[in-house]
């Protein structure tokens, strides 16, 4: 790939990030890229970030088997200073959190056996709204415009995803293709592979992966890539080998847990982004998304049934 293809990366984390509201999203996301000693911390921060905020480096450094120095570095890799700036900005979050009763509710925690129905579904609920929540409070607005401005001037748009991903792929490729956009959406590798081929500069592909180590995915990207087209990367995990790969990156911000529950999370999350670039697309084209929907809707009135029975 040429220096001038690379249109943005996912830039290293820097001890001047803003992270306003998002240190245990950001955490999370890292968790995957970091070494085992840097991971041993994020993971005992996640089990309960008030807890953390509470503790002196001696106390997390202990608490986790690791040196002082390893926790000082762990901050820094995760946009910090040092430690006082995390603990303080736990601190503050945490305290944002349980001001406005969610911090603490049984409904954050993971579902476990014993759960009754009712709580499951609670749950669920609440883990798939802070999915939504978090994603768009994150969301990297000038990447997403940066999106948005290649998917207008596309001449062809590809997306590819496998498994859940596949679900939001497909969805967005009908999406695109009810304003007049000519897009596909790709689940098999054999076929998303041989399209990759044939796409060129001033194309636009998109892979979808939530852990961003799918391999189907990250290898139709990269074909892609070498033939010229912008490649953008939708995933969870910024330092993922998808993201790094990518000319764009887009994140969500959506928890795995137990049962799974979390996958539903993670498309629901996704869903948000891709409407987001559907709808800027859609603004930006105004008058020819306003007549494709009118001819769209037109067409399939007629497989409509009414509430009497009969077709409308």
């Amino acid at each position: 790939m040429s220096p001038d293809k690379k249109l943005s990366t996912v830039p290293p984390v820097r001890a001047d990030t803003e992270l306003p509201d998002g240190t245990v999203v950001r955490i999370r996301a890292l968790l995957p890229s970091l070494p085992p000693a840097h991971r041993l911390l994020g993971e005992h921060i996640l089990a309960d970030p008030a807890a953390v905020s509470a503790l002196t480096i001696t106390e997390i450094s202990a608490a986790c088997g690791v040196s002082e120095t390893s926790t000082v570095r762990f901050c820094r890799a995760i946009g910090f200073h040092g430690y006082a700036e995390l603990r303080l900005a736990l601190a503050t979050e945490m305290g944002r959190a349980q001001g406005s009763g969610q911090y603490g509710r049984v409904v954050g925690s993971d579902i476990t056996p014993t759960d009754d129905l009712s709580a499951v579904v609670e749950k669920i609920a609440y883990a798939d709204a802070r999915a939504v929540e978090e994603t768009a409070a994150q969301l990297d607005v000038a990447v997403l415009e940066k999106v948005v401005d290649r998917l207008v001037a596309a001449r062809r748009i590809d997306v590819y995803g496998v498994g859940a991903s596949a679900f939001v792929a497909f969805d967005f490729q009908q999406k695109l293709h009810r304003i007049g956009r000519v897009a596909f959406a790709w689940s098999d590798t054999h076929i998303a592979l041989t399209s990759a081929a044939l796409l060129g500069k001033n194309d636009v592909a998109i892979g979808i992966s939530h852990t961003g180590v799918t391999r189907d995915t990250i290898d139709a990207l990269a074909e892609a890539g070498r033939h010229g087209a912008t490649t953008v990367a939708l995933t969870n995990f910024p330092r993922s080998p998808i993201a790094r790969g990518a000319d764009l990156v887009l994140t969500t911000a959506a928890r795995e847990t137990t049962f799974r529950s979390g996958a539903t999370a993670s498309r629901l999350a996704q869903l948000t982004v891709v409407d987001c670039l559907f709808v800027g697309v859609a603004q930006r084209t105004y008058p020819e998304t306003r007549k494709a929907l009118e001819k769209t809707r037109e067409a399939i009135r007629p497989r409509r049934v009414s509430a009497r029975g009969g077709r409308r």
